[in-house]
């Protein structure tokens, strides 16, 4: 089963006193690039919660934040240190008289200062604790349904293209018929219009045609794309996600579809293998999202 990288969850937890919000976003990276916000009361919890998000969610830019709305708003209340904060209004004071400058804005100057004011919010107990964690987890669960949904839209996509590559195969099978003839002709003509038929020693020739011809043959290109087509439908249906997996794999379907074209020598199979190249990048563009 294959995921998306891309998703979004969300997950509430509260009590008589505080509510938690804990909002997940993930982008498509090649590893976890997460960013926390987190209240002052949570910090020591950073650890955990990334340990957590590198566990459940794996891979991806993600974004993670955590929101706190006080059900009593006396526990949002601030504490005012009233020593703190007459000390620094008399020492502000002090220098605006010595400046001889205006004083109207000293008290706001004061209470702005550091640790003048202090939030209850610094502080969480283990209930509180709890109560993040499950908020977390129900938006990690969010999250990844959302990133399964996803990925069963990439999967039937990625499954339709790597189809068509086989059905492209067919159609290179079913003209390569003639690309023999063809080319022996060619270099028969050649030859005849440039040493002169009668001068033309065939048994060299026909030694000189099988090399040629052996050198240009596709079978091994097409055994090896339609394996690696059916391999990578197999591995669509897997139950790990596994979109590194799948992005190898679509690196040997893209060296055999150009090398069948490189060796082709027939435009009509040429024109195919530019389709298959077609298919096959749009492929790898979906792989980019798939975790």
């Amino acid at each position: 089963m294959i995921k998306s990288m891309t998703g979004y969850g969300s997950g509430t937890r509260d009590n008589q006193k505080v509510k938690y919000t804990v909002e997940i976003k993930s982008l498509n990276s090649k590893f976890l690039e997460l960013s926390l916000r987190l209240p002052k009361a949570f910090s020591d919890k950073e650890l955990t919660l990334r340990g957590e998000c590198s566990r459940l969610i794996e891979r991806g830019k993600v974004s993670l934040t955590i929101s706190v709305e006080y059900v009593d708003q006396t526990a949002a209340a601030a504490t005012i240190n009233a020593e703190l904060l007459k000390n620094y209004y008399f020492q502000l004071e002090a220098i605006a008289t010595e400046l001889d400058t205006e004083k109207g804005n000293l008290f706001e100057l004061a209470l702005n200062m550091p640790e003048v004011v202090s939030h209850n919010e610094e502080e969480a107990d283990d209930e509180e604790a709890a109560l993040l964690m499950g908020a977390f987890h129900d938006a990690v669960s969010q999250l990844n349904q959302f990133r399964t949904d996803e990925g069963e839209v990439l999967r039937q996509d990625l499954s339709l293209r790597t189809k068509d590559i086989l059905r492209l195969l067919l159609e290179v099978e079913a003209v390569e018929t003639d690309r023999i003839p063809l080319i022996r002709d060619r270099i028969g003509h050649y030859l005849s219009e440039t040493v002169g038929k009668e001068n033309v020693d065939m048994n060299r020739f026909e030694q000189e045609l099988i090399f040629y011809i052996d050198k240009l043959d596709i079978t091994e290109e097409k055994v090896r794309l339609r394996s690696h087509c059916n391999y990578f439908l197999q591995a669509l249906e897997a139950a790990d996600a596994n979109g590194k997996k799948l992005g190898f794999i679509s690196q040997e379907m893209g060296r055999e579809i150009n090398t069948l074209g490189s060796k082709a020598n027939h435009a009509g199979i040429q024109q195919i293998v530019v389709q298959m190249k077609e298919e096959l990048e749009k492929v790898k563009e979906q792989l980019l999202n798939v975790l």
